[in-house]
């Protein structure tokens, strides 16, 4: 018998747990120290800072600024150093051995090849250039003792006119490292309906997309981006909770958009403190993800941008754990979640969960049974609810 005292994840168990993260930015998760190699290999003098240590707080401030907007622009500085081959493939390399070390066992991470065109590269070769940068940092992460998938998203900019080359793109690509699309940038006067022709062709070929909706913008961008676009995930979806009234007595009406997001189980990719950065919520102790988790919204937690936000996995986890109290059960069912709602075939996600994931939790529960005699007893178990 075990004793119902529930305990806290430590940040060590929080970090060794198998973690799966389906919305990060590739051009969001430089190190810094990169940033300054390849800006002195390329020629490129506009970092307004050219210290390694100095440039990733100039980041985390530049971007700390409650504006989606302004948030956005500081990736014009990434962007601007990821316009060769050998760099793009670099970036992306770091960016799984990086996710590796944090625990991360799967991570689908996105960027937009039309950003990476610059000094003369075709679509084909950046997209050609980051998978091999990817096969490289999981077999990397290997032999550092981590295990790493990582899949592409092929993103459209929503202010631009590129979609359906960018579909067909990863339409092209899907069975060689990329597993579906995304369409990104500011929401507002940008709804994803103008690119109805990118969603219907991929509908058509049975492939997968989410779509950046209701972080900046409210409920309008969601709605279009499921009974319009027909999204398979939504990027972020903060927002729904604009359609969710919680009276004072505690009781919880929701409106028949937030009931069709949780009825259909579909995925939102939550990403707190992004959200907190670009003032789509106030605190980690305000936004949303608490109350959806209570609700049982289908629900994952994710990093959108680790260079701006100074942050990994791990660290969403422990902000999510320090706010909410959430133990191993709740980080489980967090991840089960997201390998539930990735973009590969439903067996290797499948697999992914019963042979690794929930292994990976039973044996962080485990790890009491081995303290010295008199130690804390067991957490509580809750049952998996997805």
């Amino acid at each position: 018998m075990t004793s119902e005292t529930t305990t806290l994840p430590s940040s060590e168990q929080i970090r060794r747990a198998p973690k799966v993260l389906l919305h990060d930015h590739l051009d969001g998760g430089l190190r810094p120290a990169t940033v300054v190699d390849l800006a002195r290999e390329t020629g490129y003098t506009g970092l307004p800072e050219t210290d390694a240590e100095k440039l990733g707080i100039w980041f985390r401030e530049a971007a700390d600024s409650g504006s989606l907007e302004r948030y956005l622009e500081t990736f014009a500085h990434t962007c601007a150093v990821m316009q060769t081959r050998d760099a793009l493939a670099r970036v992306a390399a770091e960016c799984a051995e990086d996710l590796a070390a944090d625990g991360v066992v799967y991570a689908e991470v996105r960027y937009a090849p039309e950003q990476h065109l610059e000094q003369g590269l075709t679509l084909e070769e950046v997209v050609e250039a980051v998978n091999e940068g990817f096969r490289e940092g999981e077999r990397r992460a290997r032999e550092n003792g981590h295990r790493i998938r990582v899949g592409a998203l092929l993103t459209a900019m929503r202010h631009a006119a590129r979609a359906l080359e960018i579909a067909e793109l990863a339409n092209r690509y899907r069975d060689s490292g990329v597993v579906g699309f995304d369409i990104a940038g500011a929401e507002a006067g940008y709804p994803p309906t103008r690119h109805l022709d990118a969603f219907e062709y991929l509908k058509r070929e049975n492939n997968h997309f989410t779509i950046h909706a209701g972080e900046a913008f409210g409920l309008p961008s969601i709605w279009q981006a499921l009974q319009w676009c027909g999204a398979d995930r939504l990027g972020h979806g903060v927002r729904i909770i604009d359609d969710i009234e919680v009276a004072d007595d505690g009781s919880v009406t929701l409106g028949r958009l937030a009931s069709y997001v949780r009825d259909k189980r579909i995925p939102l990719e939550m990403c707190p403190t992004s959200n907190l950065q670009t003032g789509a919520a106030p605190s980690y102790a305000e936004h949303p993800i608490g109350l959806l988790r209570r609700l049982q919204f289908r629900l994952t937690v994710n990093t959108d941008n680790r260079l701006m936000s100074g942050t990994n996995m791990s660290r969403e986890f422990e902000h999510l754990v320090k706010t909410f109290r959430y133990t191993l059960d709740d980080m489980q069912w967090f991840t089960v979640n997201a390998m539930k709602s990735a973009f590969i075939p439903f067996d290797e996600r499948l697999a992914m969960i019963n042979d690794v994931i929930k292994p990976g939790y039973a044996e962080l529960r485990a790890e009491w049974l081995f303290r010295p005699m008199g130690s804390t007893s067991a957490p509580s178990s809750a049952s998996d609810r997805t």
